[in-house]
């Protein structure tokens, strides 16, 4: 194993962290090794949840981008579709992941799933935001 990961292992056994710092661990990790060349199902999950952070990170800013350039109404809507959004990115993935529930490969799964919706989210909102210029 390389160095990290045992500590890594055991942040996880830790029952009270919550989801943004094992996220931080995971970003922390994935910066530490190839994950063009992830050997093990452990690297290959933090390196899909890394992608799917990177994607996520370029939607928020291109919402960020567009939602001032709204009348407050079309904001308002853009909200409301973005939370619809989100609901729906979420359980899309949950079902593609149920093919694999309880296996090692779920958690990648999920997280390609994550970065594959988002970027195709993300294009509709820099489509929205070069027409409403």
């Amino acid at each position: 194993m390389r160095q990290g990961l045992p500590l890594f292992v055991s942040i996880l056994i830790v029952s009270n962290l919550n989801v943004n710092t094992v996220a931080l661990a995971n970003i922390h990790l994935a910066q530490k090794f190839d994950c063009n060349d992830a050997q093990t199902q452990l690297e290959i999950n933090i390196c899909a949840q890394f992608a799917y952070q990177n994607a996520d990170k370029k939607l928020n800013q291109v919402y960020k981008q567009l939602l001032p350039k709204l009348s407050k109404s079309r904001q308002q809507k853009l909200i409301a579709a973005q939370l619809a959004w989100i609901k729906f990115r979420d359980a899309s993935c949950e079902f593609e992941k149920s093919a694999y529930e309880g296996g090692s490969i779920a958690p990648a799964i999920y997280s390609v799933c994550s970065e594959e919706i988002t970027k195709q989210r993300t294009q509709q909102l820099r489509n929205y935001l070069q027409r409403d210029r």
